[in-house]
């Protein structure tokens, strides 16, 4: 007599049937929290990546001058330069070639390049043709600070009297000098210069030394380590000694390249 435990055919593929639908419901719910884990790791990552990016980029375009909170000029950027437009102090002229200048007024190489090219430089961004940025460094600074002090005075004229700025720079390298040039007489051409004598006599308060040291500094780390420098959009001009024409030191060179662009 048969055993009444015993499965019949039937019974057999009918338990068969119902453990594989176990087991699949099994695996379909690791799938689904497999899924689910690789989803959420995913997400990190790209998460991450950008986080990474925005971090690698905002480093990359930080600067010295990125946290300093102390004094700057009317007009200033992070690399240490001051922005002349046609429209005045900090109004690049849209559409016009950036001319990044970097000079030190104690550097006579400085005053031979504004000879030659100051008037063009001023014609240039008062036709609308160039945005000009000055970037004042001390990197002849002698124990009288002559450099930071005429660097500074510049500074202050930008900011407070910019219609005389351009004249002011004229003079100063005109009447340069190796020796002491004391306050007193940077006051002295500024006035000449037509700079109100009230804003000439803050040039000993000395309002931007630290900005312009930390200018300075910009401009060694983004490689510009002698003056005259003329970086225009970005490129270095003016070195070529096999090309006269490419040189500042050709009379009319750097505004012809200005108008070329």
């Amino acid at each position: 007599m048969p055993s009444s435990n015993k499965m019949t055919k039937t019974e057999r593929r009918e338990a068969a049937r119902l453990e594989a639908e176990r087991l699949r419901k099994i695996q379909a719910k690791q799938d689904k929290r497999n899924r689910g884990i690789l989803i959420v790791v995913v997400v990190a990552v790209v998460a991450l990546i950008a986080v990474a990016g925005v971090m690698i980029y905002q480093s990359a375009g930080r600067t010295l001058l990125s946290d300093y909170e102390g004094e700057s000029p009317a007009g200033s950027d992070l690399h240490g330069g001051i922005t002349f437009g046609a429209d005045g102090v900090g109004s690049p002229n849209e559409g016009a070639p950036t001319v990044d200048i970097y000079v030190d007024f104690q550097c006579p190489h400085c005053a031979s390049f504004e000879e030659v090219n100051g008037e063009d430089v001023i014609q240039a961004v008062a036709d609308g043709d160039a945005t000009a940025v000055y970037h004042p460094v001390d990197f002849l600074d002698n124990a009288a600070m002559n450099s930071t002090r005429t660097a500074n005075a510049f500074a202050v004229v930008a900011t407070e009297a910019p219609e005389a700025a351009m004249d002011f720079m004229t003079l100063m390298f005109e009447n340069q000098s190796s020796t002491e040039f004391t306050d007193e007489q940077i006051a002295q051409v500024a006035v000449e210069a037509g700079v109100p004598q009230e804003v000439a006599d803050t040039f000993a308060e000395g309002t931007y030394h630290e900005w312009i040291e930390l200018a300075s500094d910009q401009a060694s780390r983004d490689g510009y380590t002698g003056t005259p420098t003329i970086v225009i959009d970005g490129e270095v001009w003016g070195t070529d000694e096999n090309d006269p024409a490419g040189q500042w030191t050709t009379p009319g060179a750097l505004l012809e390249e200005i108008q070329s662009r």
